[in-house]
């Protein structure tokens, strides 16, 4: 039997913050959803660790002079691995972690019942002809933003300084901002916030490091020894960070699927956890939300578009392709179609606060009207409760990967796409035909603008009031027919 020199052990503790949603799946299907996630055995969320092995040992670029602290295995010859990660588990309304078992009256408390009800997010993939795909709808559940979790880190060494630069250096990579975990980490969810991370170095050749090692209990609720902070973190230097700060020209509407008693269509909302007050985290009402996965849908259509334009390709000619078949949207946004493969790009779901009055919502109406007898077509008569927030911004974050696959043709197509959301031309969310979802602002890479619009209205006089014109976008298909977006008109 070998006999190993391993006497010294590095610790880490870390507290993380689900800054976006986290869809940590458990891989099956539920009567509930397509997706569940992973709960333990108090029906409570928690992190699988070697989910955050995984993540970690990609992020650091694993090579053959490092692999022996994660292990490996290559035909015959294999390492065992010298790191160890707990689970994550998910820290109580009372600050401290829940690991193992705990009493049904505690679960009881309306902080935990949240938890047993997650929420359900609905995707459905939408194509060319703006229609949804056939086979592409589906759902997921997801852990609250802000919920957070504790788990450890320990590495077993000989006391090599170049181990112990790659522990430190996986402490660093929690705190990038492009590190994601669990599922749809490309769609807005998975964004980890590193809120406590301490650390302590033990020499097992010293009685009382030793004597700290030995009364380390294996829950994480038990005694540790004392540890110090450690703040370090790694920038993002192999990723461009775009900041999009809009603000809504009238109404728009992310919908939720559903209704209430008020509208046939209302907008998706979820609650989310906060950790700003002395007695605890609680829970808001519920925010308004803007789903990453559908500004990131409409984007990469209009990518296509704009690369297409670039390349002198227009409908009908065959090398005009459209989705997952277009090359700045297989670079950028990744592709379902042949060999799957993700994106090289990370954008956040935005969550706005909700306010009960007649400003912020408004019931819309409408009804199709028969052409031959001038009444309303039986069955289309709606109604659809919209957002209407004109007197407030928001600032929707996109990191995009400097990778040599992104040339620079597909990266002007991008931010011609992010171009026409903030000159309203590429409205978001649901209800575009309508007038809903037209938003102005502006783009910033890397904390430098990249466009400013000029002041430019068209008025018309009439009855003494100045009308400002709709912004007009004619769209020509395939079969040549011209598809028409107008958006609202105001007057001033």
């Amino acid at each position: 039997m070998k006999e190993t020199s391993y006497h010294h052990r590095l610790i880490a503790r870390i507290t993380i913050e689900a800054k976006s949603p986290l869809a940590v799946g458990t891989g099956n299907k539920s009567f509930l959803t397509d997706a569940p996630v992973t709960t333990d055995v108090n029906g409570l969320p928690y992190i699988p660790g070697t989910a955050l092995t995984g993540i970690l040992r990609h992020a650091l670029h694993i090579n053959k002079e490092t692999d022996s602290v994660f292990g490996f295995q290559n035909g015959e010859k294999g390492h065992g691995s010298e790191i160890v990660f707990t689970d994550a588990v998910m820290i109580g309304k009372d600050g401290t972690p829940i690991d193992g078992l705990v009493s049904a009256d505690l679960l009881q408390d309306s902080f935990y019942q949240h938890y047993l009800e997650m929420p359900i997010r609905q995707h459905v993939k939408i194509n060319e002809r703006g229609t949804a795909q056939d086979g592409a709808k589906f759902d997921n559940q997801v852990v609250f933003k802000g919920t957070r979790f504790l788990f450890e880190i320990e590495l077993c060494y000989d006391g090599d300084e170049k181990k112990k630069e790659l522990f430190e250096d996986a402490l660093r990579q929690l705190r990038n901002e492009s590190l994601r975990i669990g599922s749809g980490t490309r769609n807005g969810y998975g964004e980890l916030e590193v809120t406590s991370c301490k650390k302590r170095e033990l020499d097992l050749t010293r009685p009382a490091d030793l004597e700290d090692y030995l009364q380390m209990s294996s829950k994480l609720t038990g005694k540790r020894p004392a540890m110090e902070d450690f703040e370090e973190r790694a920038d993002i230097k192999d990723w461009d960070k775009y900041e999009l700060d809009l603000t809504p020209d009238n109404f728009f509407l992310f919908g939720s699927g559903m209704g209430d008693a008020e509208a046939d269509m209302t907008p998706v909302t979820e609650a989310i956890v906060k950790w700003d007050k002395p007695d605890g985290p609680y829970f808001t009402d519920l925010k308004i939300l803007i789903p990453a996965s559908s500004v990131k849908g409409a984007l990469a259509h209009r990518t296509a578009y704009h690369y297409n334009k670039l390349k002198g390709l227009f409908a009908g000619d065959p090398d005009a392709k459209a989705g997952d078949e277009n090359p700045a949207v297989k670079a950028i946004f990744g592709t379902s179609n042949g060999k799957i493969r993700r994106g090289h790009l990370l954008i956040s779901d935005v969550f706005e606060e909700i306010k009960d009055s007649p400003k912020y919502y408004k019931i819309v109406n409408h009804v199709s009207i028969d052409r031959f007898t001038g009444g309303s077509i039986d069955g289309a008569l709606f109604t659809e409760k919209v957002n209407y927030r004109n007197d407030h911004s928001f600032t929707l974050n996109i990191l995009v990967e400097k990778d040599e696959e992104i040339t620079d043709e597909y990266r002007e197509a991008f931010e011609l796409a992010l171009k026409d959301i903030c000159h309203r031309m590429l409205p978001l969310g649901g209800g575009v035909n309508r007038g809903n979802g037209i938003f102005k602002g502006a783009v910033k890479r890397n904390g430098i603008e990249l466009w400013k619009k000029k002041k430019k209205e068209d008025t018309r006089a009439g009855c003494g009031t100045a009308i400002k014109t709709s912004h007009i976008l004619s769209v020509q298909t395939k079969n040549g027919r011209s598809l028409l977006m107008i958006t609202r008109t105001r007057s001033s």
